[in-house]
């Protein structure tokens, strides 16, 4: 009786602070399950924190046991149980925050939640915050390599990311536009750097084409490595589609031409017989020859010599009047003959013209005869006459 006395004296003379709402206070963790996790405050006051308030997205609130210490914040000072109602929400927002400024200063790694897509990327979430994932910064193994630039399979590729996990940097954290840029190629390069260590130029691979898009073909070899082989390294002549020679899973041997980064650049004409070394044996400047016409532009015609070399008649040597459409006079698939202007093996060129066309030359200027001169031209004629 004079214990309970003395303390209740003691709490008439001390009373406690009932926190305030939108106070954050310290607890210790009573019990805990997916529903509700009860606290202690200094065995005076009791609070309880539940449903969507758990927040159990941060790493702090994730695993609570009983004796555990955590934060809280008031969202009401007594509930139908007589105890103080809880939030982890607000602290855990803040908390996350935190975390995305570490690992923004850091250059650590956060899991992110892909929970939209549009043309331009990913909308992906870490602890409730909104960031975004653009195309230009995933991983090489999600990026979507699409033949053609085909947007609404672009789309469909992106779309398929939706509920599934990344890994990424923070490339950009603007809390006052609340604006955040993701990158996981950040962390692929990362990874990625040890093992780029061994490689370097000139040295030859084989691999499995994993895809083939209009400026080339990406290739995977070794462990986890992938490098582009661009079109114009695909082969000596000239190629309008890399998809009408390759396809995805086809084998292929290159050679590393450049490594830039965690970027590896392949050549696969490298390890062919270069056909313009003799090329100089077989043609030369003013001889005549017979070539099929491959692409009609607004610049010139694209003309097949033979397999293997190709050379371009310049607009201005075709013979085109001023009235005159390329497209209207030359068609590709039609046989031409044509004159060698120039080859240079070294540079891969040869430079050609329409055989037996010259440039029309243009109509003398008529003189302009005053009416004076013409009066004046027949009084001498008559005199002459007379």
């Amino acid at each position: 009786m004079s214990e309970e006395k003395n303390f209740s004296t003691l709490l008439d003379e001390n009373p406690p602070l009932v926190p305030q709402v939108g106070e954050i206070i310290k607890g210790k963790v009573v019990s805990a399950s997916k529903s509700e996790v009860k606290l202690d405050f200094d065995g005076i006051m009791m609070g309880v924190v539940r449903g969507p308030e758990l927040y159990v997205e941060v790493p702090e609130f994730a695993n609570l046991k009983p004796g555990d210490e955590v934060e809280a914040a008031v969202i009401e000072e007594e509930n139908e149980n007589g105890e103080l109602e809880l939030s982890f929400r607000q602290v855990g927002q803040e908390k996350a925050w935190e975390h995305l400024r570490v690992a923004n200063k850091d250059k650590t790694t956060v899991t992110v939640k892909i929970i939209d897509a549009n043309k331009g990327g990913l909308l992906a979430r870490y602890c409730q915050i909104n960031g975004f994932l653009p195309v230009s910064q995933l991983a090489p193994e999600n990026y979507p390599r699409i033949s053609g630039g085909d947007k609404s399979k672009i789309l469909e590729k992106l779309k398929s990311f939706v509920g599934q996990e990344f890994e990424v940097n923070v490339m950009t954290l603007n809390e006052v536009e609340n604006k955040i840029i993701f990158s996981e190629k950040d962390v692929w390069t990362k990874r990625q750097k040890p093992a780029l260590d061994k490689y370097q130029t000139g040295m030859v691979i084989e691999g499995k084409i994993t895809a083939v898009t209009n400026f080339g073909l990406f290739v995977s070899f070794d462990e986890g490595m992938e490098g582009l082989i661009h079109i114009s390294e695909l082969a000596w002549q000239r190629i309008d589609s890399p998809s009408e020679l390759y396809h995805v899973g086809d084998k292929i041997q290159a050679e590393i031409v450049g490594i830039e980064g965690a970027k590896i650049f392949l050549s696969a004409k490298k390890l062919m017989r270069d056909p313009w070394q003799e090329a100089s044996a077989k043609y030369q400047a003013g001889q005549i020859v017979k070539g099929t016409i491959l692409k009609v532009n607004p610049f010139g015609l694209f003309v097949k010599l033979d397999e293997e070399i190709h050379g371009l008649a310049h607009i201005s040597q075709i013979g085109l009047a001023a009235k005159d459409k390329i497209t209207d006079l030359f068609q590709s698939g039609e046989e031409r003959d044509f004159e060698i202007v120039n080859i240079s093996p070294s540079e891969h060129r040869l430079g050609l013209k329409v055989a037996g066309e010259e440039k029309p030359e243009a109509a003398p200027k008529k003189e302009k005869v005053s009416k004076k001169k013409v009066e004046k031209e027949e009084a001498v004629s008559e005199e002459v006459e007379a």
